[in-house]
């Protein structure tokens, strides 16, 4: 835990990360929020007026969560106290809440406590805040990358208000930084300039996260020989290549496999195209990629296209036999004709009716003319009675008769083959058997 009375004063600057000491000092100098900071937004009056309130900050590495609540802690002259739910327990939550109690007792400060990375404390944990933020004791702050709905208990979430931040866009990351490099706090006792394009690639390469983008420019500039960072400069710094923000398992895969599928439904193969590479450069398993695939082929193709079905499989099998890229180039290809192919859910939404159907209705018996009848018993039984051989009917199709259970002899049209793609001609074919069926008095 740490205890700070001035958050922004500290003897030893120049040893400090250039990320830290570039920490923005008032609200107008805090980057990409202003959807939160803008004048007439109510986190920058709260901010302003020191009215404060528990809340939770909820978005990418390097948007300013932690420097946001030492702002809010600074502006209203309150203790500010820091925990990271990486490293502390519930000793240190203790210690915390007996700390701020003492403040207000003794100074009648009011506390915020910060607490980085809230969503891996456990569900007890999180219910140890809630009777201090009820009673006051602290102003509670939670910072966190993942969904809060998903990863917060709901007694947390109902006393504290959610704010979500943004990553920084790349003209804001470029405008980081150049003030870092004319900043007395920054570089600017260096005299280094940096060339347009080298600044880009370290936009880029940083990815909406003003931390990294300033541990890069602190790195190139140390490896800098000249008054100038070149683009050479920065590719070097960036080598070993930057993975885009993707967390195998939180708000982002899930997001990017939800674009992924949309686009296929949406029969948007560039976009589809895109979603899927920007798994892949961001880490995700092409096994899993290509599993959801074959989910796609059936949720949204199905028999409009039986064969995309099949290549779905042909690229999973790809992947499994010969890895990356040669697999990867496969799941590309099934995606993009995926979202290419006419599209159906006839087969996803009749699956779901029978499914409910089969739920709802109950351990009904099979009529006795479909059952099997082995033996002599189940002959005498009536197994399999009057039952009608579909290859000795006119058409290979045994006009009239009923095939569910004798409680559901009302028709069930579960699958309404849509008019698209090999399923017309299904839905014709259908047809021609229900007439069939109309002649027969079914």
């Amino acid at each position: 835990m740490t205890t700070q009375a001035d958050i922004f004063e500290s003897e030893v600057v120049a040893e400090r990360p250039l990320a830290d000491r570039m920490r923005p000092q008032t609200v107008d100098e805090v980057f990409g929020q202003q959807h939160l900071l803008a004048q007439d937004k109510p986190l920058r009056k709260a901010i302003e007026s020191g009215h404060l309130h528990s809340m939770i900050f909820w978005g990418p590495p390097g948007t300013g969560k932690t420097t946001m609540a030492r702002l809010i802690a600074h502006s209203s002259d309150a203790q500010f106290l820091s925990l990271s739910a990486v490293f502390s327990g519930v000793k240190d939550i203790r210690e915390a809440i007996s700390t701020a109690k003492s403040t207000r007792a003794e100074f009648g400060k009011d506390t915020v406590l910060f607490v980085d990375e809230v969503h891996r404390f456990n569900k007890s944990q999180q219910d140890g805040f809630l009777p201090y933020i009820e009673d006051g004791t602290i102003i509670f702050i939670g910072a966190t990358t993942e969904n809060p709905s998903f990863e917060l208990n709901n007694a947390l979430l109902s006393r504290a208000r959610v704010y979500v931040l943004r990553s920084l866009s790349d003209e804001d990351m470029q405008h980081v930084i150049k003030t870092a490099l004319v900043s007395e706090k920054g570089l600017a006792e260096r005299g280094l300039m940096i060339e347009e394009a080298a600044c880009t690639l370290l936009a880029q390469a940083a990815d909406g996260d003003a931390r990294r983008a300033l541990n890069l420019l602190e790195i190139a500039a140390d490896l800098s020989e000249q008054s100038q960072i070149t683009e050479s400069a920065i590719k070097e710094v960036v080598a070993g290549g930057v993975l885009r923000r993707f967390d195998k398992g939180g708000e982002a895969f899930y997001d990017q496999i939800s674009a992924l599928h949309k686009s296929v439904r949406g029969s948007d193969p560039d976009a589809a195209l895109y979603w899927l590479c920007r798994m892949i450069d961001g880490g995700c398993d092409p096994l899993y990629i290509a599993r959801r695939v074959v989910r796609m082929a059936s949720e949204d193709i199905g028999n409009a296209d039986p064969r995309g079905l099949q290549l779905a499989l042909d690229a999973w099998e790809v992947q499994e036999r010969l890895g990356s890229p040669e697999g990867e180039l496969a799941i590309a290809q099934a995606v993009v004709y995926l979202a290419s192919a006419p599209k159906s859910n006839a087969v996803y939404k009749a699956f779901n009716q029978a499914m409910a159907a089969a739920k709802s209705s109950g351990s009904l018996e099979v009529p006795l003319h479909l059952r099997n009848a082995p033996t002599r018993l189940m002959k005498e039984l009536d197994y399999g009675k009057e039952y009608r051989y579909a290859h000795d009917e006119p058409e290979g199709y045994a006009a009239g008769e009923n095939y569910f259970p004798e409680e559901m002899k009302q028709p069930h049209n579960y699958y309404q083959p849509v008019d698209r793609g090999l399923e017309q001609r299904i839905a014709a074919r259908l047809q021609y058997l229900r007439e069939l069926d109309k002649k027969q008095g079914r």
